[in-house]
């Protein structure tokens, strides 16, 4: 997963209306109720189906580290599921997304002014036009370099030329060293 995939899924999980399962056999529990068998809760986590069992029942009670985030990550995405589509809906009909960053944005601008790439913290508001696209590009299987070409886009439209008023000759921004990135709808 790229950078934005991680800030798409941190903004989902803080939409949550209630938490996720806290111990290991009611996590596993979970799972066995969305995937319907231990075989395939143990396909998903990359276990034996025993394992999965000893789990649930809890005669194994501290799984490898590696094991407990597979558990957790896959809790985690299927949590929910109405409460996400909803906010996300949301966020691509009306309400936008709002997406604060330190990067290096680099741009192509005419000859005379400067166009060298620096780093900013910027904070912006994009409309719910711009969520559609993030939202529709990632459940498309698009990578990180897509999702940060319409991120780019959105900042170019509303930041830099400032919504049509300033800016008319910039034509491609492009943010390249994110330093953190976190979405917000």
């Amino acid at each position: 997963m790229g950078e934005i995939d991680d800030a798409i899924e941190r903004a989902d999980r803080e939409g949550f209306t209630r938490e996720p399962p806290k111990t290991l056999p009611a996590r596993i529990n979970y799972l066995l109720r969305q995937l319907g068998s231990a075989k395939a809760v143990a396909a998903e986590l990359g276990v034996t189906a025993d394992s999965v069992n000893r789990y649930r029942r809890g005669a194994r009670k501290h799984p490898p580290q590696e094991i407990a985030a597979r558990i957790d990550a896959a809790v985690r995405s299927r949590w929910q599921p109405v409460v996400r589509r909803r906010r996300r809906r949301q966020a691509a009909s009306t309400g936008g997304i709002t997406v604060e960053t330190r990067a290096r944005f680099g741009y192509t601008a005419p000859v005379g002014t400067t166009d060298d790439g620096r780093f900013r913290r910027l904070t912006v508001q994009l409309p719910a036009a711009y969520a559609h696209r993030l939202f529709d590009a990632r459940d498309a299987g698009a990578g990180d370099q897509e999702l940060r070409r319409i991120i780019a886009e959105g900042f170019k439209d509303i930041y830099f030329r400032d919504g049509g008023t300033r800016a008319d000759e910039l034509s491609d921004v492009a943010i390249n060293d994110i330093d953190y990135l976190d979405l917000e709808f």
